[in-house]
């Protein structure tokens, strides 16, 4: 359904990406994807595939730090614009120049940065959940479990931790559903232990405070990809990051936005809802 991309970032680690092939038709814009701060590119292999079918190559990331791209050993850079360089470096080996960006919590924040840094790449972008202000309760649960280095010695514990962290957000989550999400998050060790897919040093510019509720400089980058660009937002009805005081500033600071809800999650839409699907279908038809 997928190859898999290998490719060197500018400072040399090695980088990982899927590669979803569009289906036969007129050529569209590709579409690339970017997860969220301690997840990976297996978020998207449900929307993939849908996006892919409808005639546009999907590149779904692992950001440094995550699922099989390299950690890296200057925790420091861990900030959105060395994943955006690391995302233009991904672009340039592709020869891809232009795309329609997704990105989803910080995939957006990166997304939102590559308006600043490379805008001519970003053709169109779609939030998921995102914004140049985020709400500090949100931003709170986030670091409350973000580089805990947690580990566990089934899947069912593996399942457990995160429906414990997530619930709030996936009220209606099945039990199936937080094992698959579980396989999603972590990786078996050679000794059968579970460890979370990602670097526990991603937390360190966090301690930091970079993580921060808002900038001027997030504002400044909103403005510029939204201003420009089509863009749209898409806000878990439940989310605890994205509230509506967030979601109703976004648009009155860019009219042209689009806006989608998704109803009965959080933080973040896992895009796969029948809302987030016809939100994106609609916006993906507009943007060649």
């Amino acid at each position: 359904m997928y190859s898999e991309i290998s490719y060197t970032s500018d400072d040399g680690l090695r980088l990982y990406a899927r590669d979803y092939p569009a289906a036969s038709g007129p050529a569209r814009l590709p579409v690339i994807c970017i997860h969220g701060l301690t997840r990976n590119s297996a978020d998207f292999e449900d929307v993939a595939p849908s996006i892919a079918a409808q005639g546009r190559r999907v590149i779904a990331v692992d950001v440094r730090g995550r699922g099989n791209s390299d950690y890296d050993a200057q925790p420091d850079r861990y900030t959105p614009m060395v994943y955006a360089n690391d995302v233009v470096k991904l672009a340039h080996d592709l020869g891809i120049e232009r795309a329609v960006f997704i990105g989803t919590s910080m995939g957006g924040l990166i997304t939102m940065t590559l308006a600043l840094r490379k805008p001519a790449l970003v053709a169109a972008a779609v939030l998921n959940d995102v914004g140049p202000t985020l709400s500090e309760r949100g931003l709170s649960r986030i670091r409350s479990y973000t580089g805990k280095g947690e580990q566990f010695t089934s899947w069912q514990q593996a399942a457990d931790y995160i429906s414990g962290i997530n619930a709030v957000a996936f009220p209606g989550n099945t039990p199936q559903e937080w094992e698959r999400w579980a396989r999603r998050a972590f990786r078996e060790e050679q000794d059968g232990t579970l460890a979370m897919r990602y670097d526990p040093n991603i937390a360190v510019p966090i301690r930091a405070n970079k993580l921060r509720s808002t900038s001027m400089a997030a504002h400044f980058a909103f403005r510029r990809l939204a201003r420009r660009r089509p863009t749209m937002l898409i806000r878990g009805a439940l989310s605890d990051l994205i509230e509506p005081a967030q979601a109703n500033a976004m648009r009155a600071a860019a009219p042209r936005m689009l806006y989608a809800e998704v109803p009965d999650v959080g933080h973040a839409p896992m895009l796969s809802e029948p809302a987030a699907q016809e939100a994106l279908r609609n916006f993906l038809a507009s943007v060649d």
